[in-house]
């Protein structure tokens, strides 16, 4: 029985040659190499994506305002409500450039300036601009320049009165936006500082 169970095996040459194991490995490996191609453009496209945004955040915040000192609120005509605030704004990271060309009437600027308080919400005020100290002879806000942004609230619908909490806010064309968020005191005085 042995002998016959023998003989069997000896019959039945049946295996894998070199050629048929050949064709497996170089299957392998182009999958693989397929694989690694796809995996290797994924993160180059990834990283690609990451450094885009990197600069682009770079470049919104090199193009951002900060008020410095405080704001003042004015109604030189005694008539208990305000008519104007003033502030002054700086380059906050000595970064770019920013129009600061002033609305006078007619929409003409690309700084935008809204207020907004209980009552309503005004998206384009007239304003003006002038530059104290070490400035240029432009209406760009420029490093280490300072610009007194004047806000003319004389059109208001009513007018900001006592205990009045409004918001004013400063959109450049690029950059974030500087809002702020003042609150009028009980009694209005020709000129009050809104620390």
């Amino acid at each position: 029985m042995l002998k016959g169970l023998y003989k069997g095996l000896r019959r039945d040459e049946r295996g894998i040659t070199g050629l048929e194991t050949a064709i497996i490995l170089i299957a392998f490996v182009v999958v693989a190499s397929v694989f690694a191609y796809t995996v290797l453009s994924a993160g180059i496209f990834s990283s690609q994506k990451g450094q885009e945004a990197v600069y682009s955040g770079l470049s919104e915040a090199r193009a951002t305002m900060e008020i410095k000192g405080s704001m003042f609120a004015y109604d030189p005509g005694a008539t208990g409500n305000v008519t104007a605030v003033s502030f002054t704004l700086t380059n906050a990271m000595k970064g770019q450039a920013i129009d600061l060309t002033p609305n006078t009437g007619g929409n003409q600027s690309v700084t935008i300036i809204s207020y907004t308080d209980k009552n309503q919400h005004v998206s384009n005020l007239v304003w003006s601009v002038s530059f104290i100290g070490k400035h240029s002879d432009d209406t760009l806000l420029e490093q280490d320049e300072q610009a007194v942004i004047m806000v003319n609230l004389s059109g208001l619908i009513p007018s900001p009165t006592i205990y009045d909490i409004f918001t004013i806010e400063v959109k450049p064309v690029t950059g974030a936006s500087l809002i702020l968020n003042r609150t009028l005191p009980a009694r209005i005085d020709p000129v009050m500082d809104l620390h």
